[in-house]
């Protein structure tokens, strides 16, 4: 258990495997695993139905069951039971500040893609976002994954 353990840390994947080091990295700042809130935002979709749901990809299913249910899979894999989780949908960058702000977040990890020059100009970067946006602390870890 660590020394001073934080009450709320925000950590927004995107179910990768580095992903799961920011996860792993968030419970040894937590003294129970509920109070790491695990993130997933997706992009909203171009495609409405006329019921106004995200586009659908099955009969009965919506990007938004679709994206639980892929959360939900991805922490069970990677045995993180017990973490807070949820799906928001729009700008990750402005959602995931806009998360740990209501949730009053002492700090969100993040892993990087460590995207330099016209890549990360076209893509943009979360981190960067969350490190200029965010009142609490934002912890930023290398990517393993990164190419």
């Amino acid at each position: 258990m660590p020394l001073f353990p934080m009450k709320c840390v925000v950590v927004p994947i995107d179910l990768s495997e580095s992903s799961a080091a920011a996860v792993a990295a968030a419970l040894e700042l937590v003294s129970q695993p509920g109070d790491v809130h695990v993130l997933h935002v997706v992009l909203p979709s171009s495609s409405f139905s006329p019921e106004g749901e995200w586009a659908p990809l099955g009969e009965g299913e919506t990007v938004g069951s679709a994206s639980r249910q892929r959360l939900a899979d991805y922490l069970q894999q990677h045995h993180f039971a017990g973490v807070t989780q949820d799906v928001r949908f729009g700008d990750p960058g402005t959602a995931v500040a806009d998360y740990a702000q209501k949730q009053s977040a002492d700090l969100i990890v993040i892993p990087s893609h460590g995207y330099h020059g016209f890549k990360r100009m076209m893509l943009g970067s979360v981190a960067e976002h969350l490190i200029r946006h965010c009142d609490c602390a934002v912890l930023v870890l290398h990517r393993r994954d990164a190419k």
